[in-house]
């Protein structure tokens, strides 16, 4: 793996905002499929693809039995480095749960190099990546028979109560953002999900998929306003003609948010991949 990467570097303290509408959302209907492919297997291996500051790892570790070993992986020392100080220390049965961390290109994972390990996970990762770099994961699973479950991809829809009439505009704006070409990368933003399905089917594993959006109430509103400012702002960044518009829009949207009265989904999807087993099915 390359110990440089020029993809974009987030925030803490943005990490940390989304977090619990990032837990709340994470579904838990594959979770059973998931425990019932890695009942027997031994000491987890867990790989976390683009950790951040480790709350996948927060939220699975604690939910799956048996000594698990995290591999985060980043390209933000930083991120790394509090990821695994964060991570909890003991599995849902109470065994030991052990950390390391790999810094480098995620993109470059081959199946040699995922031989032995029991899970690759992500977070917000899949509508990063390239259809190049997905088909490249999806063989290295299908390679090592390695299950993938990959959470809380954008889905290119969002629900916001009162509506607008801009709302619509935006979110098209957004969408296109999302599938921009990125440094010669095109993105696969809003259709990851349903192309990871079909990628990793391809290469032989068996697909389940549920919806994980976030719900955002007056409770969330520090969350809401955030996500606002960042969702117009790659909106006007992609259609300079709604800057005008969009400014307003944005008072707005703030304003009803700081005063509780506006509510957001901002629907997501999970995705888990389960290779055949010794005897030829998932």
């Amino acid at each position: 793996m390359s110990e440089t990467d020029d993809r974009p570097r987030y925030a803490p303290e943005w990490l940390a905002l989304r977090e619990p509408a990032d837990a709340a959302a994470r579904a838990t209907g594959l979770l059973a499929p998931l425990r019932e492919r890695l009942d027997g297997t031994g000491p987890l291996v867990i790989r976390d693809l683009g950790c951040g500051t480790g709350s996948m790892g927060r939220w699975l570790a604690p939910r799956l039995p048996g000594p698990q070993h995290w591999i985060l992986h980043d390209h933000d020392p930083e991120l790394l480095e509090l990821a695994a100080a964060r991570m909890p220390r003991t599995a849902a049965d109470g065994s030991a749960v052990t950390v390391a961390t790999e810094r480098g290109d995620i993109a470059r994972l081959t199946g040699d190099g995922l031989v032995g390990t029991s899970l690759v996970t992500a977070s917000a990762l899949l509508d990063l990546l390239t259809r190049d770099e997905l088909d490249g994961l999806a063989a290295a699973c299908a390679t090592a028979g390695t299950p993938a479950l990959l959470a809380l991809s954008v889905a290119g829809r969002v629900d916001l109560t009162p509506a607008d009439p801009l709302d619509a505009d935006i979110t098209d704006a957004f969408n296109t953002h999302q599938r921009r070409v990125d440094q010669g990368r095109a993105l696969l933003g809003p259709d990851s999900v349903e192309t990871g399905a079909e990628v990793f089917v391809r290469h032989g594993l068996a697909v389940r998929t549920e919806a994980s959006p976030w719900r955002l109430g007056a409770g969330e509103s520090a969350l809401t306003a955030e996500w606002l400012r960042g969702w117009v702002g790659a909106a006007v960044e992609q259609r300079p003609r709604l800057a005008a518009p969009a400014e307003a829009y944005l008072a707005r949207r703030l304003k009803a948010a700081e005063a509780g009265e506006l509510d957001a989904v901002v629907h997501h999807g999970d995705l888990l991949a389960l290779p055949a087993t010794v005897g030829g099915t998932a």
